[in-house]
């Protein structure tokens, strides 16, 4: 494996560990470099919550629409950033795996209510763009193999570069 798209490059880069796919549903650890602790999720809904909250812990990348809230300013997500340091290097956190598929992720914006990155499949040494958290879990779910093809149509999201 010729490695040449393993690399974080961004302070949110992260890496998803898919251990299980049971139906439809995904399930495994999510890893980034502020902690040794991998964050388990048990379906898609658990990991987009703990991504979300990830980003909103070190304010980056900043979203383009904040939540309203009617609470002093001490619980805006802006301000939880203080304290928090890499503990992990890269290479560290890419030697992590999961059971069925590892993928590197690194959203480089949050807007219109939604992310826009780029992904890096390990075992296939592949790395699409992603304009959407949906096209994002499609290329998931197409690489470990869970859709089986039912929901698939000319407009998703391929690991074929094009």
């Amino acid at each position: 494996m010729s490695k040449t798209q393993w690399y974080i490059g961004a302070p949110n880069g992260v890496v998803l560990c898919v251990d299980q796919a049971a139906g439809r549903t995904l399930s495994g650890r999510l890893c980034h470099s502020y902690s040794r602790k991998e964050i388990p999720f048990a379906n898609i809904e658990q990991l987009l919550f703990e991504m979300e909250h990830f980003y909103d812990s070190i304010n980056f990348p900043h979203p383009t629409a904040a939540s309203r809230t009617f609470q002093d300013g001490s619980a805006q997500p802006g301000n939880c950033r203080t304290g928090r340091a890499k503990i992990m290097s890269d290479e560290e956190l890419m030697d992590r795996h999961g059971d069925l598929g590892t993928f590197i992720i690194r959203v480089q914006h949050r807007q219109n209510s939604s992310w826009q990155g780029r992904i890096t499949w390990m075992e296939e040494d592949k790395t699409v763009y992603f304009r959407s958290m949906w096209e994002m879990l499609k290329l998931i779910d197409s690489a470990v193999g869970t859709s089986g093809g039912q929901l698939e149509s000319q407009e998703d999201p391929s690991w074929t570069k094009e």
